[in-house]
């Protein structure tokens, strides 16, 4: 295991507060950024969250050059909010609508490859309930300061809401110590060293993401750590430290549902990478269950793995951007 890349490549947000000397560099270096918010009725976050990059990252640090929000068909007011307070909007059923059209997130997040026009990109989820700018300045702050470095994750403490004013100082990051971290454990020990593989809050450069496939659901994570570490070895991650995050926590059996999708990518990258051989096929459908007149029935969740190929094999993206194969 490469264990001097814990104290190397990781950081604390804090370091990073010069802010004027990140946007001196990123002009230097002439770098464009984009920030990308996958959405699906986030109705309670949004606006706080592009208010605050907009007016910390945009108007007072020039920082972002972009905000774009691409939905998944939002049923409450996302889009209309989003686009009161400034930042692009998208539906993802509208980006290259020759192909056929699938939910998820990884689905937006691709997409929005196509869409933003920075050469580095900030992914941020969008149920953060304390959003911070330092949730995006320190994600590109070491891809700005260290030609090394390509790809950042964040980590941070978890506490879970409960209620709508009680906090547990501990909890959070369940799939990521019940599922990940052992398989990382068995099969890619260096990657144990990431210390919240599964936050969805991370940036990188566009010609990485760009060659790289995108799951469309909850595998979309994992999937690109696998890929980038494949690729490029370890030493292009960089993880950052942001504190804390509060966000909405999902339930045992949601917990469950994602765990059965990460564990199908993670198989699939085993497959593909030859350190596998299945006998049989995996099958496609979670299979819960559910007391209903003391009763067991069973709650089957069909879950088919798709994936996106690397944007940069789509031929309107090459034509949009002057790529080559």
């Amino acid at each position: 295991m490469n264990k001097n890349w814990l104290d190397k490549n990781t950081f604390h947000y804090s370091e990073f507060k010069d802010l004027h000397q990140l946007v001196a560099e990123k002009q230097r270096k002439k770098q464009t950024i984009s920030l990308c918010l996958p959405t699906l009725n986030e109705e309670k976050t949004i606006a706080k969250q592009i208010l605050l990059m907009k007016s910390e990252l945009m108007m007072r640090y020039p920082l972002l050059d972009e905000i774009v929000v691409i939905d998944s068909g939002s049923t409450d007011k996302t889009r209309e909010i989003a686009r009161s307070y400034g930042a692009d909007v998208y539906e993802a059923n509208d980006i290259l609508p020759h192909l056929e059209n699938f939910k998820g997130k990884g689905e937006n997040l691709w997409k929005a490859l196509y869409i933003t026009r920075g050469d580095i990109i900030v992914y941020l989820d969008t149920d953060i309930k304390n959003i911070h700018h330092r949730f995006a300045y320190a994600l590109v702050a070491p891809l700005i300061l260290f030609d090394n470095i390509k790809y950042v994750k964040a980590f941070y403490d978890r506490p879970i809401a409960i209620g709508k004013s009680k906090i547990r100082p501990t909890g959070g990051g369940r799939v990521t110590e019940l599922l990940i971290r052992p398989l990382f454990s068995l099969f890619f020990p260096d990657l144990t060293q990431i210390l919240q593989p599964l936050s969805g809050e991370y940036a990188g450069f566009r010609e990485i993401f760009e060659t790289i496939s995108f799951p469309i659901g909850y595998g979309v994570e994992t999937s690109m750590l696998l890929d980038i570490y494949e690729k490029w070895g370890l030493d292009v991650i960089a993880q950052v430290d942001l504190d804390k995050r509060i966000h909405r926590n999902q339930d045992t059996r949601a917990l469950g549902k994602m765990s059965f999708a990460i564990l199908k990518t993670f198989i699939n990258r085993k497959r593909k990478l030859g350190m596998v051989d299945f006998k049989d096929d995996i099958y496609d459908e979670m299979i819960q269950y559910n007391l209903v007149k003391d009763e067991y029935k069973p709650d089957i969740s069909h879950m088919v793995e798709v994936e996106r190929p690397p944007m940069i094999e789509i031929p309107e993206y090459r034509e949009k951007f002057n790529r080559t194969l």
